[in-house]
C-alpha cells in the first residue's frame, strides 16, 4: 500500500445522513476507484446504515470479546485493540484445538476514559472500527462531533451493542441477535462461507440441547459481586444471556423487588438474597480465575460468612460463574456447555469442538 494510496482512502468519505451512519470506503483506493480490481460492496449494520468496502479489511479494532470472538470464527487475525482486553476471555478457546489468542498482544482503549485522540492516532492502522458508536456517546464521554471527527478519518465505525438490550439508544433501531450481527461481520470480511458453516453447526447444536437437556428449567440469580453486596442481573434478550436463554431457566429476581444493576443501578444484600433463596446463583466478574481460585476465593467464604451460609445455592454448593458479558460463536459454544454441565448435571458434549476448529481454520 502505498503513501499516496493511504492518504486517498483516509480522505474519502461518503456521508449518509444519519448519527454516525457514515458511510466509508474501507481498504485502499487505486486510480480507478477500487482496490487492485476488487468490487466495492456495501454491509448495512444499525445504527451507523450502509457502509462501503472498495476490499476486505486487513487490521481492525473493535469494543469487546463478542465481536473479537466473531472475527476469530470467521479465520481472522485477532483485533489490534479493544475497549477493555481483561473482558476478552479467551480461556474458553482451551476447549478448542489449534485456536488461541494471546490478549496481552491486544491494545487497551479504555484506561481511564475512551479518548478521541487515541481512535484518532488508530485510524492510521487500522481499516474499521466494529463498534456501535452510539455506546461511546452513551458513557457520556463523547459527542456527535466526537464521532465525526473520528469517522472523518475514512475508518468506517461498523457495529451495534449486542449485549444487553438496557441501553437507551436501543430503542432507537433494530437490535441484532449474536447469529444476526456474525453474518454482517461476515459479510465485511467477506467469509460468509465460514459463516454458514458456523450457523449449521449452532442449528445442530441447538436440537442437541432440545433433545439432551431436561425440560425443567433451574432456579438462577444471576449476580456481580462486591465485597457484601451483589449488583442484580435480570436475564433479558441481550447476548450475554444466550446460554441461559438456549437452555432454560427460571429468573429468581425477575418477579421481586429487586431493581436490575444495568437498567436502574440496584443493589442487594445477603440479607435480601436469602429472602430470595435462588436455587442456583451464577456470579459475573469472576471469569478470570480458574475453578480452584474461585471457589477459594469466592465460594469458601459465603459457607463462613454468617447469613450467606443459609442460602440454598450455598449449602448444595450451587454456585457457579455466569460466562463472560460478551460472546461470539465460539464463546457461546463453550459457556452453554459449561452451565448445562452444573445447572442439568449433563455429561454429554453438546458440540464437537474440533469442528469449530476445523471451521476456523479453514478445513471445511
Amino acid at each position: 500500500m502505498s503513501e499516496k494510496q493511504t492518504w486517498t482512502r483516509r480522505n474519502v468519505l461518503r456521508t449518509g445522513g444519519a448519527l454516525a451512519g457514515v458511510s466509508a470506503m474501507a481498504g485502499c483506493i487505486g486510480d480507478n476507484g477500487s482496490s487492485d480490481g476488487e468490487t466495492e460492496y456495501t454491509v448495512s449494520m444499525p445504527p451507523v446504515g450502509d457502509v462501503e468496502f472498495d476490499g476486505v479489511p486487513e487490521n481492525w479494532a473493535a469494543n469487546n470479546g463478542s465481536w473479537a470472538d466473531m472475527g476469530i470464527a470467521l479465520g481472522q487475525e485477532p483485533p489490534a485493540a479493544l475497549y477493555l482486553t481483561h473482558r476478552y476471555h479467551t480461556q474458553y478457546y482451551d476447549e478448542i484445538p489449534d485456536v488461541s489468542v494471546d490478549p496481552d498482544d491486544i491494545d487497551a482503549l479504555w484506561e481511564d476514559e475512551l479518548t478521541v485522540e487515541e481512535f484518532m492516532d488508530l485510524s492510521e492502522d487500522v481499516d474499521v472500527f466494529v463498534m456501535d458508536p452510539n455506546f461511546l456517546k452513551g458513557q457520556g464521554q463523547w459527542s456527535d462531533d466526537d464521532i465525526d471527527q473520528v469517522a472523518s478519518t475514512g475508518t468506517p465505525f461498523f457495529g451495534n451493542s449486542i449485549f444487553s438490550r438496557d441501553y437507551g439508544f436501543h430503542d432507537d433501531y433494530e437490535y441484532l441477535t449474536l447469529y444476526e450481527a456474525f453474518e454482517k461481520l461476515a459479510e465485511v470480511f467477506q467469509e460468509e462461507e465460514r459463516y454458514e458453516e458456523f450457523e449449521a453447526l449452532h442449528d445442530e447444536f441447538q436440537t442437541t440441547i432440545e433433545d439432551t437437556v431436561p425440560a425443567d428449567d433451574p432456579q438462577v440469580a444471576v449476580l456481580w459481586p462486591q465485597d457484601d453486596v451483589f449488583l442484580p442481573y435480570i436475564v433479558d434478550e441481550g447476548t450475554s444471556y444466550k446460554p441461559l436463554q438456549d437452555l432454560g431457566y427460571e429468573d429468581a429476581l425477575a418477579n421481586t423487588n429487586v431493581e436490575d444493576f444495568h437498567s436502574g443501578r440496584g443493589e442487594v444484600d445477603y440479607e435480601t438474597l436469602l429472602e430470595i433463596d435462588p436455587d442456583n446463583i451464577l456470579l459475573r466478574s469472576e471469569e478470570y480465575e480458574s475453578r480452584e481460585e474461585f471457589v477459594q476465593g469466592t465460594v469458601e467464604p459465603m459457607k463462613d460468612h454468617d447469613v450467606a451460609q443459609q442460602l440454598t445455592a450455598v449449602q448444595n454448593g450451587d454456585i457457579y460463574r455466569a460466562g463472560p458479558l460478551y460472546q461470539g460463536p465460539i464463546t457461546n459454544l463453550a459457556v452453554t456447555q459449561q452451565l448445562a454441565e452444573q445447572l442439568y448435571g449433563i455429561d454429554e458434549q453438546l458440540y464437537d469442538p474440533q469442528e469449530v476448529s476445523d471451521i476456523v481454520n479453514g478445513d471445511f
